[in-house]
C-alpha cells in the first residue's frame, strides 16, 4: 500500500488538495479538490474570507474520508504576512485583512522614525515589505485599538487553520519569519524590539520548527479523519516549495507564480550591509537552513492585466498571450522594474504600466501582447539582477536556476529567463508546494532517512524541463539599458 499524505497548499488565487502516495521509491501525487481563494472588499478595505476557506478544507477532507482512504499524516501550508486575531473564546475576530489592503501605506516611514532601519534588519534579517505583518500590526493598533487589546492571541493564516484542525495554535518557524518579528541569529521572537514599537508580543505562540507534530486532527474537523496525525510541515508556500528541492551548490531556486521568490539555500542567515542594502530577506527554511531570497513582483502584474482587460470585455486566455508576445518584433520595446511601487495595488495594472513608460520616455505598450512582451522581459531581468546580486553576498556562483511552482508552466518566460540571466534552467515540478509539504510530512513520521532523501525522490518521480541561453549578445546590451530603470535599494 505504501505511505499516504495528504497536503494543502493555499495560495493567493486558489487552494487546493493533494494526495500523494509514496510506493517502492516513487511518489505520485494527485489532485483530490482545487477551490477559490477570492478576496472581498468592504468599505475600501481588502480582506479574507476565511471561513469559506476553512469550509473548503472541511470538504475536502470529507472527501478523502468518505472514500474510506487511509492517511498517515495531513500538512498545511500557505502564503505569508497575513494573520487572524482570536479572543478570548478562542473565536476568530474578523476576517484577516489581506496583504495588499492599503492600511499599511506610510507605515514603514513612520517606523522608521521610531526604530533606524538598519536595527530592525540587523535584528530580522527580513526584506522590507510594506506589508509584513510588523506594519500591519501597528496599522491595526492605529486603526482599531481596541480590537487588538481584546486578542488574546495571533496566528498566521496557517497557524490559524492548523488551530482549526488540532486545538493546537502554535507559529510554525518558516512563516513566522515573514512577520518582520523574528530575531534570525535567536531564532525566537524579537520581545525587545516589539517592545520598541509597543507591538504586544503576548499575542504571539510558542514556535514550533517544520516537521513538528502539531497534534491529532479533531473530530469537529473531520469525524471520518479524526485521529490523523497534522505535522506542520514548512508552513509557508515558498519554504515548502524549497523543501521539494536542492537549492544548493550553484543552484538557486525560483518559485514563480503571483509572486517571483529567488533564492538560495544557506546555512545561516546573511545580514550585512549589503543585504540590508539590497533589500534581501533571510526566511527560515526546513532542518535549520535559512531561505536567503529576494520577494519579486511576478506574474501577478500579468494576471491584474487580463482581470483589467477582462472587465473592459476583453478575454484572452494565457496561451494565446504567450503565442501573441512571442513575435520577434516586439523585443525590448518597453522594460520596467516589476518592484516598483506604482505596481502594488494599482486600479488598472495597464495603465500604471503605461504611465511608467512615459515617465521613463519609453514607448508606450498598445496591445496585450506588448504588455505580456514587456512583462515577461522586465521579469527575467530582474531575475538577473538578483542572480548577480546573490552571487556578490554568497561569494559563490550561481550556473543553475531550478524554477518551480505554476509559473515553471511558462515556457515563453523560462527561455526568457535563460537567455537574460544567461544560466541554465530547470523548470519543474509544477507542484512543488505541495512536494516540499508531503516531503516534511514524510521526514516527520520516518517514511524516509531524512530531506535528503526526500527530495532525492521527488527528483526521480517528476522530471524536469532545460533552458539554455540564447542571443547572449542581444540579451547583453538590453540588460545594461533596464539597469538604468531599477533603483539599487529596489533590488
Amino acid at each position: 500500500m505504501g505511505a499516504h499524505f495528504l497536503a494543502f497548499d493555499l495560495g493567493a488565487e486558489s487552494g487546493r488538495a493533494m494526495s500523494g502516495r509514496l510506493r517502492a521509491g516513487v511518489l505520485d501525487l494527485a489532485e483530490v479538490c482545487r477551490f477559490p481563494n477570492e478576496s472581498v472588499g468592504v468599505d475600501g478595505s481588502l480582506y479574507w474570507d476565511l471561513p469559506r476557506l476553512w469550509l473548503n478544507i472541511q470538504r475536502a477532507l470529507e472527501r478523502v474520508g468518505g472514500d474510506h482512504r487511509r492517511v498517515d499524516t495531513v500538512g498545511v501550508d500557505a502564503w505569508g504576512c497575513d494573520y487572524g486575531l482570536l479572543g478570548e473564546n478562542g473565536d476568530l475576530v474578523g476576517n484577516p485583512h489581506h496583504y495588499r489592503d492599503a492600511r499599511t501605506d506610510g507605515v514603514m516611514d513612520d517606523v522608521f522614525e521610531r526604530v533606524p532601519r538598519s536595527r530592525i534588519y540587523d535584528v530580522t534579517g527580513i526584506q522590507f515589505l510594506p506589508f509584513n505583518t510588523l506594519y500591519q500590526l501597528i496599522a491595526a493598533g492605529r486603526a482599531t485599538p481596541r480590537l487588538l487589546e481584546a486578542a488574546t492571541q495571533l496566528g498566521t493564516i496557517p497557524d490559524l487553520l492548523n488551530y482549526w484542525l488540532t486545538g493546537e495554535l502554535r507559529a510554525e518557524y518558516t512563516n513566522a519569519t515573514t512577520t518582520q518579528m523574528i530575531d534570525a541569529r535567536q531564532r525566537d521572537w524579537a520581545v525587545d524590539l516589539l517592545a520598541q514599537l509597543d507591538v504586544p508580543s503576548r499575542l504571539l505562540p510558542p514556535l514550533i520548527e517544520p516537521g513538528s507534530l502539531l497534534g491529532t486532527l479533531q473530530a469537529s474537523a473531520c469525524a471520518a479523519l479524526a485521529g490523523t496525525p497534522v505535522v506542520a510541515p514548512a508552513c509557508h508556500d515558498t519554504g515548502s516549495a524549497v523543501a521539494s528541492i536542492p537549492a544548493t551548490g550553484g543552484r538557486a531556486f525560483l518559485s514563480s507564480g503571483t509572486w517571483s521568490l529567488l533564492g538560495v539555500e544557506v546555512r545561516r542567515p546573511i545580514i550585512t550591509p549589503e543585504a540590508l542594502e539590497w533589500n534581501f530577506t533571510n526566511e527560515g527554511g526546513v532542518c535549520g537552513t535559512t531561505r536567503l531570497l529576494k520577494n519579486i513582483g511576478g506574474l501577478w502584474l500579468l494576471q491584474s492585466c487580463r482581470r483589467d482587460w477582462n472587465r473592459a470585455g476583453r478575454s484572452y486566455e494565457y496561451g494565446e498571450l504567450m503565442q501573441a508576445a512571442s513575435d520577434e518584433r516586439l523585443a525590448f520595446t518597453s522594460l520596467f522594474d516589476p518592484d516598483d511601487p506604482a505596481f502594488l495595488h494599482p486600479s488598472d495594472m495597464p495603465a500604471a504600466i503605461t504611465a511608467y513608460c512615459r515617465r521613463t520616455a519609453q514607448p508606450e505598450p498598445d496591445s496585450p501582447a506588448t504588455f505580456t512582451r514587456a512583462i515577461l522581459e522586465s521579469l527575467a531581468f530582474k531575475y538577473r539582477v538578483v542572480l548577480d546580486a546573490l552571487e556578490e553576498l554568497t561569494g559563490s556562483r550561481i550556473t543553475e536556476l531550478q524554477i518551480v511552482g505554476g509559473g515553471s508552466r511558462n515556457r515563453l518566460l523560462n527561455q526568457f529567463t535563460a537567455d537574460a540571466t544567461g544560466r541554465s534552467v530547470l523548470a519543474g515540478p509544477v507542484e512543488a508546494t505541495a512536494l516540499g509539504n508531503i516531503a516534511m510530512q514524510m521526514v516527520a513520521i520516518g517514511a524516509v532517512a531524512d530531506l535528503a532523501e526526500a527530495r532525492g525522490i521527488i527528483e526521480h518521480s517528476f522530471p524536469v524541463e532545460r533552458f539554455e541561453p540564447a542571443a547572449a549578445d542581444a540579451w547583453d546590451a538590453q540588460y545594461r539599458r533596464f539597469r538604468d530603470y531599477v533603483e539599487l535599494t529596489c533590488v
